[in-house]
C-alpha cells in the first residue's frame, strides 16, 4: 500500500515520533476485505504474515513515520490539558478508489509521551467493540469511524480484570478531534494553532471553503463541524444511538461517531438511559446528546474567536438547532413512511399542506409516547410497523395493536396513521406496497446489541471469532431477512436488557 504523511511532516511540532510496541504472539483475527478494497489495499497485505513485519520490523513501512498526536479536551465537562494519543498511532494515510484520504490509525500501539503511566494498549473486548460498532453505524447510515483489521494477541492486560491485549487499525477521514484546536487555543500556542488551521483548510475543508466564497475560511470551517455535527446527532437519536461518552476530545472536526467507549444501542426506549455506568450525573444520557453536541461546539467555537467577531461565532451555531431538528425529524418521517415529498405550488393548497405537515408531526410524537410509556423496544417497534403496513392499509390493526401492552391506543393510532398515509399517497403519488419496501430499507432487522457483543467478545477470548463474523454479517446488511442468523434479530430477555459499560469499554 502506498503510505502518505501529511501530518506528521506537516505538523511535525504538534505530534512526537513513535513506533509501534510489539504485541505478544499477535496475529490478525478480523480483516474488513470491503474497506481494504474501497481504500485500495490488498487484502493479502493485511494477513499476518505480511501486516506484522510492516508494523513492528525494523524497516516496516507502516511505522516508519507513526506519530502521537496531542490535544485536550473537556472531560465530563471540566477542562484536561493532559491528554494525546496515549495509546494510538498515526500511521500516515492512504488514497482512496475515490481519491479522498483517510488516515490509517492504529489503536493498542504501546506507551506514548502522552500515556500518562498507562501500558498504552488496548484489549480484545475494547476493540471487538469498536469494530462492531464503526461496521453497524456505517450500514445504518450514520457517519463513522471504521475499523480495517483486527489483531489478538497472548498478552495479559489489566483493566477492571486480566484480559487479552489487542490492537486494531482505524480507519477515518482524519483523527482532528475538537480537542486539538482547544488545546492550542487554551495554552496560547497561536503560531500551532494556526498551523492546525491551515492544514484543515487545505487537506479538510478545501471544498467546503471554496463553496462559500461568501466567508471567511474559519467561518466556513465552523459553520461545516457545526451543520455535519448536528447532521450525525440526529441520526444517533433517530436510531436509538447513545454514545456514551461525549467529551470534546471524542468529537470530530468531520461529524463522524468517533471513541467509541461504552456505547449502547437502546434496548426499551427510555428517552434517559444511560449507557455509561461511570457517568453518574447522566450527563450523556442519550436525550442529552442533542444539547451535549451543542455544549461541544460552544467550547470548540473558542478556538475560532481569534479570528470571527463573537457575533459570526453566535450566528453559527445558532443554526444547529435547526440542522438537528429538521434532519431529525426527516428521518423519523422517513422511518415511518410519512416522508412529504411532494409540494404543491399553488398557494392555494399551501395551507391545506402545513395541516398535513402538523398532522404528522402529532402522530410521530403520540408514536414516540406510546414506545415511551410502556418501554417498547424501539427497534423491534419500527421494524414491526414495517412489517405490517399493508394491514393497516387494509383495517387489519390488530395485526400491529398485538405486539403492545396498549392495544386500544395503538389501535386509535392506526386509525389516523392510515387516514394521513392516504392523504400522503395522494400526494406523492406512491402506492402502499412501494410505502413498505422504503420502510423495509430503513428500519432495520438488526442492530448491535450490547448482550450479542458481549457473547461475541466471549467467544474471541476464547479464540473463536466465527460468532464475531456471523454478527458482522448482519449488522453490515441490517435490512435484509438472514434467516440462518435470525436469533440476532431477536429483543434481548429482561436479564439482557440496558447493559451500562464502563469507560474501559
Amino acid at each position: 500500500m502506498q503510505l502518505f504523511h501529511k501530518y506528521a511532516e506537516e505538523l511535525a511540532d504538534i505530534c512526537t515520533p513513535v513506533v509501534p510496541f510489539p504485541i505478544l504472539r499477535a496475529r490478525v483475527a478480523l480483516v474488513n476485505n470491503k474497506l481494504a478494497e474501497a481504500l485500495d489495499i490488498p487484502v493479502d497485505e493485511l494477513s499476518t504474515a505480511k501486516l506484522l513485519p510492516s508494523l513492528f520490523g525494523d524497516d516496516g513501512e507502516l511505522q516508519a513515520h507513526s506519530v502521537a498526536q496531542k490535544y485536550g479536551g473537556h472531560q465530563f465537562g471540566q477542562w484536561n490539558p493532559q491528554l494525546g494519543d496515549g495509546r494510538g498511532l498515526l500511521l500516515g494515510e492512504v488514497k482512496a478508489q475515490s481519491g479522498q484520504f483517510f488516515d490509517l490509525h492504529l489503536k493498542g500501539a504501546g506507551p506514548t509521551p502522552y500515556s500518562r503511566h498507562a501500558d498504552g494498549r488496548a484489549v480484545l473486548r475494547s476493540t471487538i467493540r469498536e469494530y462492531l460498532a464503526g461496521e453497524a453505524l456505517h450500514a445504518l447510515g450514520i457517519p463513522s469511524s471504521r475499523s480495517l483489521c483486527l489483531i489478538r494477541s497472548d498478552e495479559p492486560v489489566i483493566r477492571e480484570t486480566r484480559e487479552r491485549g489487542a490492537m486494531m487499525i482505524r480507519v477515518c477521514e482524519s483523527h482532528l478531534r475538537f480537542g486539538h484546536f482547544e488545546y492550542y487555543f487554551h495554552t496560547d500556542q497561536h503560531e500551532q494553532l494556526q498551523n492546525l488551521f491551515s492544514f484543515a483548510f487545505e487537506h479538510h475543508f478545501a471544498d467546503t471553503i471554496a463553496a462559500h466564497p461568501e466567508q471567511s475560511p474559519h467561518a466556513a470551517m465552523l459553520q461545516e463541524i457545526v451543520s455535519s455535527t448536528a447532521a450525525m446527532i440526529a441520526k444517533w437519536q433517530a436510531y436509538g444511538f447513545n454514545h456514551g461518552v461525549m467529551n470534546t476530545d471524542n468529537m470530530s472536526i468531520h461529524g463522524i461517531t468517533f471513541d467509541f467507549g461504552p456505547y449502547a444501542f437502546l434496548d426499551d426506549f427510555i428517552p434517559n438511559y444511560v449507557c455509561n455506568r461511570s457517568d453518574h450525573s447522566g450527563r450523556y444520557a442519550f436525550d442529552q446528546q442533542p444539547s451535549i453536541g451543542l455544549w461541544n461546539l460552544n467550547a470548540l467555537a473558542h478556538a475560532f474567536s481569534p479570528y470571527l467577531d463573537i457575533k459570526e461565532i453566535k450566528a453559527i451555531l445558532m443554526t444547529y438547532e435547526d440542522t438537528l431538528v429538521n434532519d431529525y425529524q426527516a428521518l423519523i418521517r422517513q422511518r415511518l413512511g410519512l416522508s412529504m415529498q411532494a409540494e404543491t405550488p399553488d398557494k392555494m393548497y399551501q395551507s391545506d399542506e402545513q395541516k398535513l405537515s402538523h398532522e404528522i408531526d402529532v402522530l410521530i410524537g403520540e408514536w414516540m409516547q406510546i414506545l415511551q410509556t410502556e418501554k417498547a423496544d424501539m427497534h423491534v417497534a419500527f421494524r414491526t410497523l414495517s412489517k405490517h403496513l399493508l394491514s393497516i392499509r387494509d383495517n387489519n390493526y390488530n395485526a400491529l395493536s398485538d405486539n403492545f401492552i396498549q392495544a386500544d391506543r395503538v389501535r386509535s393510532w392506526c386509525v389516523n396513521y392510515q387516514e394521513i398515509q392516504q392523504a400522503l399517497l395522494d400526494l406523492n403519488q406512491k402506492s402502499w406496497e412501494k410505502i413498505q419496501e422504503d420502510m423495509l430499507g430503513v428500519n432495520p432487522k438488526y442492530v448491535l446489541r450490547n448482550h450479542l457483543a458481549q457473547e461475541a467478545i466471549a467467544a474471541a477470548e476464547d479464540d473463536d471469532f466465527s460468532l464475531c463474523e456471523a454478527f458482522l454479517t448482519v449488522l453490515t446488511s441490517p435490512f435484509e431477512e438472514h434467516p440462518d442468523y435470525e436469533r440476532f434479530s431477536k429483543p434481548p430477555a429482561t436479564q439482557d436488557k440496558g447493559i451500562a459499560l464502563s469507560c474501559s469499554s
